[in-house]
C-alpha cells in the first residue's frame, strides 16, 4: 500500500513536470523572433540569435547617467538589422537618428523631422560628435527607413550631463583616423558562449551591400583556428554585430570593410584572438 502509494506520488511528480516543461517550452516558443527576423542575421552555421531576441539599436560608448565634456562622441549600435542610406531600400535595413531631448515617435507612420533635435544619420554614419552647452540631456537612437519612417527599432534613453563646453576641440581631432573596430572581444581573452562581436566604423559609411551604394562597405568577418579551414561571415546586410557559437578552440579574428561597389578592401581592424574553452 505505502509503496503504490509512493508510486503514485511519483507519478504525479514527474507529470507536473512534464507540463511544467512543455508550458515552459510553449512560452519560450511564443517568445522567440519571427522568421522576419531572423533573416535579417548574417548566414553561417556559427551565427545565432541574440540573447533578447529582439532588433535594437544601442549606443556603443556611452553609459546611462555619465557626466562628460561637450564636444563628445557618440558611437551607434544596432542589433538584429542592417544599415542602409537614406533612399535606399534593402529589406528592413535602415539608417540611424539620434534624438535629443525628445520622446519616442507616437506616429510610427510619419516620417522623422528634420531639426536640430532630430539628427539624420542618412549616408550610413555609425558615430557622431554631439555638441551641447552644460546641462542634463536625454539621447535616443531611432533606426528609420528610406523616407525616414521610423522602424520600432530604438534605443533605451540615455540620460547625460554635460559639465562643460570646449569650445577650441575640434571634431576631427576627436574621431581620429578612418577606421574600422571590433568592439565585443577583448584580444587574447577568454570567451563564453554565445559570444558577441561588435564592429564599428569611423569615418567609413555602412550599407547593406544590395544597392551597391558608391562610397560605403559592409563587413567581413574571418576567424582562422591552427588545422581548420578559414570561416568566413559576410555581414552583406549592412549588420554591426553578430552573436557567435563556435566550437571549442584558440582564434584569431580579422574584420574587413569590403566596399559594397566595386568588392574591393576598405579598411581592416587590428585582429583579435580569443579562446573558446
Amino acid at each position: 500500500m505505502a509503496l503504490g502509494m509512493v508510486g503514485f506520488k511519483a507519478g504525479r511528480v514527474l507529470a507536473f513536470v512534464a507540463a511544467a516543461c512543455v508550458v515552459a517550452g510553449a512560452a519560450h516558443a511564443q517568445n522567440a523572433p519571427p522568421e522576419t527576423d531572423l533573416a535579417d542575421l548574417p548566414i553561417h552555421p556559427w551565427v545565432v540569435v541574440p540573447p533578447s531576441w529582439s532588433p535594437e539599436a544601442y549606443f556603443t560608448n556611452l553609459k546611462d547617467g555619465a557626466s562628460v565634456e561637450s564636444p563628445f562622441v557618440a558611437r551607434f549600435g544596432l542589433s538584429m538589422r542592417g544599415i542602409v542610406p537614406a533612399g535606399k531600400t534593402a529589406g528592413r535595413a535602415g539608417h540611424h537618428h539620434l534624438l535629443i531631448d525628445q520622446p519616442l515617435p507616437l506616429d510610427f507612420k510619419k516620417p522623422l523631422p528634420f531639426t536640430e533635435k532630430y539628427v539624420h544619420f542618412g549616408k550610413g554614419q555609425m558615430e557622431t560628435v554631439v555638441d551641447l552647452p552644460p546641462g542634463s540631456y536625454t539621447l535616443r537612437l531611432v533606426l528609420a527607413d528610406q523616407g525616414h519612417i521610423p522602424y520600432f527599432v530604438y534605443s533605451k534613453p540615455m540620460r547625460i550631463t554635460v559639465t562643460k563646453q570646449n569650445k577650441d576641440v575640434k571634431p576631427a581631432d576627436l574621431l581620429g583616423p578612418p577606421r574600422i573596430e571590433v568592439l565585443g572581444a577583448a584580444d587574447r581573452g577568454t570567451v563564453q558562449l554565445p559570444m558577441r562581436m561588435q564592429f564599428h566604423a569611423s569615418g567609413f559609411n555602412v550599407s547593406h551591400a544590395g544597392p551597391k551604394v558608391d562610397g560605403t562597405g559592409h563587413f567581413r568577418l574571418t576567424l582562422e583556428r591552427s588545422g581548420q579551414k578559414s570561416e568566413v561571415i559576410e555581414l552583406d546586410g549592412g549588420q554591426t554585430e553578430v552573436w557567435l557559437s563556435p566550437p571549442r578552440g584558440s582564434y584569431s579574428a580579422r574584420l574587413d570593410l569590403v566596399g559594397n561597389a566595386d568588392g574591393k578592401a576598405l579598411a581592416q581592424a587590428k585582429p583579435v584572438s580569443f579562446t573558446v574553452p
